[in-house]
Parts: structure tokens; sequence; C-alpha cells
């Protein structure tokens, strides 16, 4: 950590301290040019990639919005909030293990798609009919055909 004051690249940690919840780390430390203290915080940055819609546009990864969408298609199902959590779990470990910095929508429905076949075929059958907009009757056919 480089010393604000003087510029120094070697600063040594005199205190470390975690918050209440966790989640951020105190530390002070030490310059030994200027010998002058002062703090760093340490927070985890979890970057999840930015997702590209087909008309180009770019937005944050909201969970929610999958969420809800899940939830959307898993209505009237026995399916428990704790597998929906679950899947959606794995949706955005396979977006951090992607390491990309952009993942297309497409992409995304894919990966939602590939969940809720895994939990309950009849809310997959719901998303997919939403999702992939089936030009007529035997698009739809396949889809079921498949699964």
């Amino acid at each position: 950590m480089r010393c604000p004051f003087c510029s120094h690249v070697d600063t040594q940690v005199v205190e470390t301290r975690e918050s209440d919840e966790g989640d951020v780390v105190r530390r002070r430390r030490r310059c030994p040019s200027c010998d002058k203290r002062f703090t760093t915080y340490e927070r985890t940055e979890i970057a999840l990639p930015s997702v590209v819609k087909k008309d180009g546009t770019r937005a944050e990864f909201d969970p929610a919005k999958i969420h809800a969408s899940m939830t959307l298609a898993l209505r009237k199902r026995p399916v428990s909030v704790e597998q929906i959590d679950a899947a959606l779990e794995r949706i955005q470990d396979k977006l951090l293990n992607s390491g990309t910095k952009e993942v297309p929508s497409t992409k995304l429905g894919e990966f939602v798609m590939r969940e809720l076949k895994r939990i309950d075929k009849v809310a997959y059958v719901r998303f997919a009919s939403v999702y992939r907009s089936f030009e007529d009757v035997d698009e739809f056919r396949q889809l079921i055909r498949d699964i």
C-alpha cells in the first residue's frame, strides 16, 4: 500500500480489525519513510459481468430480475424457495467463473432455462415459451419432445 503522505510504496500493517458484520477489514498502517500513520479499509468486490441485451444496450446483472422470472415460471409449482435460491446461486457462479466482463442476455436466458429444466419441467416449458417467442406450434412441440 502506497503512503498517502510521501508516496513511499512499502508500508507496514500495525493493527488489523474486522467489522462486526465481518465484511470489512480495517487496517492501521505506518509508513517507515515518513513515520505517519493512516487507515485503510478492505471490502470484497464481486464483479459480475454486465448483460448485453438484444438491442445492444448494456445493463448491470440484477439477480432480482432473474429471481422474479424464475418465480413467475415456477408459480403454483411444488418448488421451494431454497431450490430457486440454489439455482440462482449456480447461475451467478457460472457468470463469475466465466471470467468475462459481459454476457449476452441470450446466454443468460439459456442458463436460466437449464436450471429450470433441472428443477421443474413445467416451469421450463413456461419460461421457454415466453423466452424463445415461438413462431408456430411445431417449434413448441419440438421443445416438449426434447424434454
